[in-house]
């Protein structure tokens, strides 16, 4: 919180907390994305028709629909990616594992990690003109196979497929991307394409070019990847 008040970002002060945390200090990035910090956490408890047959499991599998495991990042937009990477260094200690470098020397993209994950939240570069953006929410899997699955659920059930599925050159995690019924990208991935180990770990740079090749086997980045985000642009 000390580093947090130190610095130049906008901060709103202690919250109460929700129904799902206690309190919380909230401060703002430069782009108008709100961020907050909690302790105290109300964790689930499944009632006993959900109770798992495991007691190291928080809830029973019951296999339907695409069946993700867990949250695994979020991406937001901003109209300056290294103005937002010295805010995720500055506030969270976060580290650079990978980036965008750009032709015109801005950044493109940079992808943060707080702990061996390779990343938890990523920000790329605002090409729709919006303010505090949002770019999509990933949800993992357990493998591979299962976002194969999804494809056909999400296709059978009229869900937009934007991209995939394919496999990232950044990152390598195996992906899917849709849109759900209010527009906002929603993205399925595998959820251990690498771990991070190496507390030296030096941040890999990608070229404009490089990216221009498109993901790991070929597949062309989709305009709409670009420009599409929420809250939509009137």
């Amino acid at each position: 919180m000390r580093a947090i008040e130190a610095s130049s970002y906008k901060t709103y002060g202690w919250r109460d907390g929700d129904q799902s945390h206690g309190p919380s200090f909230q401060f703002e990035d430069p782009f108008g994305h709100v961020f907050e910090l909690y302790w105290n956490t109300v964790k689930y408890k499944a009632p006993p028709e959900e109770k798992a047959a495991l007691k190291n499991i928080h809830q029973r599998y019951h296999g339907r629909g695409c069946c993700p495991r867990r949250l695994d990042h979020l991406n937001l937009l901003s109209s300056n990616v290294t103005e937002f990477r010295d805010f995720m260094i500055t506030c969270f200690g976060s580290r650079v594992t990978e980036q965008i470098q750009l032709d015109n020397g801005r950044l493109g993209g940079c992808w943060f990690t707080i702990n061996n994950k390779s990343y938890d939240l990523a920000c790329t570069e605002e090409r729709g003109g919006g303010t505090g953006r949002f770019h999509h929410i990933t949800y993992a899997t357990d493998q591979r196979e299962d976002i194969l699955r999804a494809a056909d659920i999400f296709l059978e059930n009229g869900v937009h497929i934007e991209t995939g599925p394919h496999k990232h050159a950044i990152q390598g995690t195996f992906f899917l991307y849709v849109w759900d019924p209010s527009g906002t990208r929603v993205e399925l991935a595998n959820s251990g394409a690498r771990l991070i180990m190496k507390p030296d770990w030096e941040t890999i740079t990608w070229t404009e070019n490089e990216r221009k090749k498109g993901q790991a086997w070929g597949l062309k980045t989709i305009e709409t990847f670009h420009t599409h985000g929420t809250p939509p642009i009137s």
